[in-house]
């Protein structure tokens, strides 16, 4: 075998090898490995400083009103007295951002609230939001967030409103 014979094969050879490691990375999947019998159980998430909430403080849907028949867009306004309405990550003494809760409850209190369709973020500091609901019935609350999107000591939270959408 000459020189560039030889080399020729070793090229093949580490093709070969190349090839069958990027088929194993990206198909298959080797097994998880077992878990440990004296595994510990996962454990709850851990409890995160909540800020107090400011005394007296309070929130509420100002439109649409409980009861209501709407169309899309619905059209959903935020009240707050005495709070500041801020923008997330603003460390503001007596101060949060509003955070819209649709068609479900308040989330775990000692965590961030989530973000999803059922938890809208206003970080902006926002006080009026435009949505689109399916036609049918559905609730609607707000819930204070502090400046890391979690839940004041005690929360802040409206009342729940029901409306319709048509």
């Amino acid at each position: 075998m000459n020189a560039t014979t030889a080399r020729n094969a070793c090229w093949m050879a580490m093709i070969v090898v190349a090839i069958s490691t990027a088929g194993c990375q990206r198909g298959a999947q080797s097994p998880a490995p077992a878990e440990p019998a004296n595994a510990a159980p996962p454990t709850a998430p851990v409890a995160l400083p909540r800020t107090p909430a400011p005394s007296g403080a309070s929130v509420f849907i100002i439109e649409p009103v409980d009861g209501a028949t709407v169309t899309n867009p619905v059209t959903v306004r935020f009240g707050a007295e005495g709070v500041a309405i801020v923008k997330a990550g603003d460390t503001a003494p007596n101060s949060g951002h509003h955070h819209l809760l649709i068609d479900t409850g308040l989330p775990d209190l000692s965590q961030p609230i989530p973000n999803d369709e059922q938890h809208r973020h206003f970080g902006g500091g926002q006080t009026e939001t435009q949505i689109e609901l399916a036609p049918g019935e559905h609730s609607l609350t707000l819930l204070l967030g502090d400046y890391l999107h979690i839940p004041h000591d005690p929360p802040v939270v409206s009342e729940t409103i029901h409306i319709t959408v048509r």
